[in-house]
């Protein structure tokens, strides 16, 4: 996402050059704390999940301000100071149900997650064994309870130790019939190629989000809040959506979009997170993994 509008922003103001650089979470708050550490303030602007947002916020990294791109932006997805806002989420992704039509025809496809224990779906499921696959056992749990999710796990659902894209690439291929932790995007990926694939909806729905904020003692602050600004207008968030992502704008999601959000990342602060997640991650090994 960063590249896609850092390269529409660089377009519509060539006068400021950005520089974008990649990194997994762990490894991005290690250095930006690393480098304030030695006094050194090396980025502008970052984008990463609201949970090492969370920890960057508590390393003192960011720096609160004011955007007349806030309002359209419901106040679950801000993470607000005393006199401003830290971040707020810049682009979304959705997790729920994938389905090889050529094997479900729509007609056929579960609309429920209740339609995830009835009888013909037994041995067809597959979920996620990484992170993805976590996050929505614990949708399941806090939306359902662990009765219902103990129902779902007696389905014989295979635990796929690959990602959430992968497990995509397999639904394409025709080798899982069906997954309920499968990103839309990739979906609408596989359907670009002409893959047999569908996405939909069904309650909770696991919105995955990046938020953008500026970095305290930013080497260039101005530019830096002129690039959230662009990012987080409806310009800048039609450009995520060119880039196959979604939008937590109001004015910019589309009409497919409009279901009910859970934001599990951020639902909790982190060290309840951290608590939640590992007792999913049990949840998984103990109901899911070993039963296999």
């Amino acid at each position: 996402m960063a590249g896609y509008a850092s390269q529409e922003f660089g377009r519509k103001y060539p006068f400021i050059k950005t520089n974008v650089w990649r990194s997994d979470s762990k490894e991005l708050l290690k250095r930006l704390t690393d480098e304030a550490a030695a006094g050194r303030y090396i980025a502008d602007v970052v984008e990463t999940s609201p949970d090492y947002m969370a920890l960057l916020i508590a390393a003192n990294m960011f720096q609160e301000l004011f955007s007349p791109e806030l309002g359209p932006y419901d106040n679950n997805v801000k993470v607000k100071g005393k006199n401003g806002v830290f971040h707020w989420t810049s682009r979304e992704l959705y997790i729920s149900l994938g389905f090889n039509t050529s094997l479900t025809p729509p007609a056929d496809a579960p609309r429920m997650m209740k339609d995830l224990i009835d009888p013909k779906w037994k041995g067809k499921m597959s979920i996620a064994g990484t992170t993805t696959g976590t996050q929505w056992i614990g949708a399941v749990i806090e939306a359902y309870g662990r009765e219902f999710l103990e129902k779902i796990a007696k389905q014989d659902v295979n635990v796929q130790n690959i990602s959430g894209a992968a497990l995509a690439e397999l639904i394409a291929s025709g080798e899982v019939p069906l997954s309920p932790t499968i990103f839309n995007s990739n979906i609408t990926v596989a359907k670009q190629k002409g893959a047999p694939v569908e996405w939909r909806p069904i309650d909770p729905v696991i919105a995955t989000t990046g938020t953008s904020g500026m970095v305290i003692k930013a080497p260039n602050p101005h530019a830096a809040l002129l690039f959230l600004d662009y990012l987080h207008s409806k310009e800048g968030q039609e450009a995520v959506l060119k880039g196959g992502l979604s939008s937590a704008r109001k004015d910019v999601t589309s009409p497919d979009q409009k279901f009910k959000k859970v934001y599990i990342e951020s639902k909790y602060p982190p060290e309840v997170m951290e608590r939640k997640f590992a007792e999913w991650e049990g949840l998984k090994r103990r109901l899911f993994i070993s039963r296999h």
